[in-house]
């Protein structure tokens, strides 16, 4: 059953996540047998799959409006929003940082594998997923819940610096420290932090709603 206050972050989310314009990763897409349109932001997932349009580019041309169809659908929101707000509630980590975090890392698509072999909903590596104890990674609920624990412990590792933690679940803590606990220069990362940053600062505000 869905809480009035989930439907509400529901709500706000998806005015946060339709209502501004996306700069977002690369998509591709391809239509099934079925005549079912599928669309994601990881390359190489199935050699079906075109590109349909370039981060920070237009769509590539006859494509269409890839800025209104590529965002994921209120109803994919909706069916995770109750697993990241009790996921979120447990860790105390900000349910708008883990919603941000996981339209960036699959776009809600929980059968999402990246060329490196990164794993659901909040692109688990194999062995994150064993450390935190995840069976089977493509569960919605196993993998937020551990997804968000690792989030916690990054957050708690970089003294709660938001865009540290988010360069360390993109790039590996070791690599912040590495760093001089500053974002690596590695283009994925300085491409993925403002990104994620971007759509939790959305979220925030949207949450707060208009001033009085």
């Amino acid at each position: 059953m869905i809480t009035r206050s989930v439907l509400s972050f529901v709500l706000v989310l998806a005015v946060a996540l339709f209502g501004v314009r996306p700069a977002f990763a690369d998509i591709y897409t391809f239509k099934d047998e079925r005549g079912v349109v599928h669309f994601t932001n990881i390359k190489g997932l199935d050699p079906r799959y075109k590109l349909l349009r370039r981060e920070g580019e237009s769509p590539v041309p006859g494509s269409g409006n890839a800025a209104r169809v590529y965002m994921p659908s209120q109803a994919d929101i909706q069916r995770y929003s109750s697993i990241v707000e009790k996921a979120a509630r447990i860790y105390g980590v900000d349910k708008a940082l883990v919603h941000a975090v996981i339209s960036a890392e699959s776009g809600y698509n929980p059968q999402a594998v990246s060329r490196t072999g990164a794993r659901g909903l909040m692109q688990l590596m194999p062995e994150t997923a064993r450390r935190y104890g995840v069976a089977d990674p493509f569960d919605p609920e196993e993998n937020v819940r551990a997804g968000v624990r690792h989030l916690k412990e990054l957050l708690a590792q970089f003294d709660g610096d938001v865009e540290l933690a988010i360069a360390a679940y993109n790039a590996g803590p070791g690599a912040v420290v590495r760093a001089g606990n500053r974002v690596p220069p590695y283009p994925e990362t300085e491409r993925y932090v403002p990104r994620v940053m971007g759509r939790y600062h959305r979220l925030r505000l949207a949450e707060r709603g208009p001033r009085a």
